[in-house]
């Protein structure tokens, strides 16, 4: 398992080249049984790594330099399809480069190519991806989480040495917390999400998914900082890392009923093994979160998804007008998961619900903002299960959207709030590892992340 850290330190070794490295990775992606990617970019990679090398071998590499990397196929590369794991966008190829992939590319970063989602970041298991499922490295019958489920298993199996993830409700740090990995949701604007595919633009946001805490912070610098594509990017990186006399908040809500007691028992061992100061603390409309997410989160992707119509890009059916080739490309093209959500999300914003239901949803939003906010008066972060329990097995809930659903109870409240969170392993029950999921004060990723260097 090649850290960041530790590939850095092999190509200027000269233990490998980048080109050897990238080329090993490549073969084993040929190989893997787990169909975490849904294409690779051999030639791109091929020739990042040859540029690499020469970099390299003048002394001014950055850490990244050679280092290959995936994306998660919602996150445009400039001439590589971008399908969202859709068939509506099925044969669509990327006119630009994402910020974060700009910035990588600065780097010398190699990509070696575009890994499977939930279709357009809507799932929490990557079974509703149009092509296939991913399945969980550490049992091919269960599934990797989502919607980032193909980037947190291409990482747990060794296919790259990190990947990039959306997190919209729980999408980086739910399959993190399946497939044992490290996965960063940063706080709303301190990444750019220009050149990542709208789902639900409030909660939408780029992070990384790595192998260790300290590759979670390499990646986040790279990609982190205010972006005039983006209106609401920010540079507000804190530099505060102290975590000396850290007060940690455990939120009663997030130990109650329906979690698993192996993993409450994992979780609360982790917490106390922090040797810092437990507070218990109570977040009382934690309760409300997720009903509001399932509202403000298919608003924002009805609006978002209306732009595809079979006339400007991708699949497009003809008929005998206008409307009904609206109708054709969207029953063709979008997946039932995607359906069910737009057609939640028009109904909330339709005359007369738009206040019972919107409007609402927004209101109770406010009232865990402020209860994150009386929280963090008394402590310096809050510790929670990321999940509360394993990774589930393939087929299990894809039939039942609301047990499905239930999958983001633990990780909807921060996008809500637009916290940065980050799960990282602490322990397993059989092959399954359980998370732990580290939520800080706005823009102090680099505390939590320092938090979570305690556990890898």
């Amino acid at each position: 398992m090649l850290s960041i850290v530790q590939a850095h330190k092999g190509l200027l070794d000269k233990k490998f080249s980048a080109l050897e490295l990238a080329k090993d990775f490549l073969n084993k992606i040929k190989k893997e049984k787990i169909s975490s990617f849904l294409s690779v970019s051999e030639e791109l990679a091929i020739s990042q790594a040859k540029e690499a090398d020469k970099v390299i071998a003048k002394g001014k590499s950055s850490i990244l330099t050679g280092v290959p990397l995936a994306v998660k196929d919602n996150i445009q590369i400039k001439g590589l399809k971008n399908t969202c794991a859709s068939k509506i966008l099925k044969d669509y190829i990327a006119p630009y480069d994402a910020t974060c992939i700009k910035k990588l590319k600065q780097l010398g970063a190699v990509i070696l190519g575009k890994t499977n989602l939930d279709e357009f970041a809507m799932g929490s298991s990557t079974e509703n991806s149009a092509f296939f499922t991913t399945k969980n490295p550490h049992d091919l019958k269960r599934v990797p989480g989502g919607s980032s489920g193909g980037s947190a298993a291409a990482v747990a199996a060794d296919l790259c040495c990190y990947a990039l993830g959306s997190d919209t409700g729980g999408s980086i740090r739910q399959p993190a917390s399946f497939c044992g990995v490290v996965g960063l949701k940063p706080t709303y604007g301190s990444v750019s999400r220009y050149g990542l595919v709208a789902f639900a633009s409030s909660l939408d946001q780029i992070g990384p998914l790595t192998k260790t805490a300290e590759d979670a912070q390499i990646v986040f610098k790279a990609i982190s900082g205010k972006d005039e594509l983006d209106s609401t990017s920010l540079d507000s990186e804190k530099s505060d890392l102290g975590t000396k006399n850290l007060r940690i908040g455990v939120p009663k809500e997030y130990f109650g009923e329906g979690i698993d007691k192996e993993v409450e028992a994992i979780v609360k061992k982790a917490i106390n093994s922090a040797k810092a100061e437990i507070v218990d603390i109570s977040l009382p409309h934690l309760k409300y979160a997720l009903a509001a997410y399932y509202i403000i989160m298919p608003s924002e992707a009805s609006a978002n998804l209306a732009r595809y119509d079979g006339v400007k890009y991708g699949l497009s059916k003809t008929a005998k007008d206008l409307f009904n080739t609206y109708l054709k490309t969207r029953e063709a093209g979008f997946g039932d998961e995607v359906k069910r959500r737009i057609m939640l999300g028009t109904y909330a914003l339709s005359a007369g619900y738009y206040d019972a239901y919107y409007l609402r949803a927004q209101k109770v939003r406010t009232l865990i903002k402020q209860d994150f906010d009386k929280a963090f008066e008394k402590v310096d972060v809050i510790m929670t299960p990321t999940s509360p329990f394993l990774a589930f097995k393939i087929g299990e809930k894809i039939k039942n959207p609301l047990a499905m659903y239930l999958s983001d109870v633990y990780t909807v409240s921060v996008n809500l709030v637009g916290l940065p969170a980050v799960s990282v392993p602490v322990g397993s029950i059989g092959k399954l590892p359980v998370g732990l999921q580290i939520i800080g004060k706005p823009f102090e990723e680099n505390k939590i992340l320092e938090i979570a260097k305690i556990y890898g």
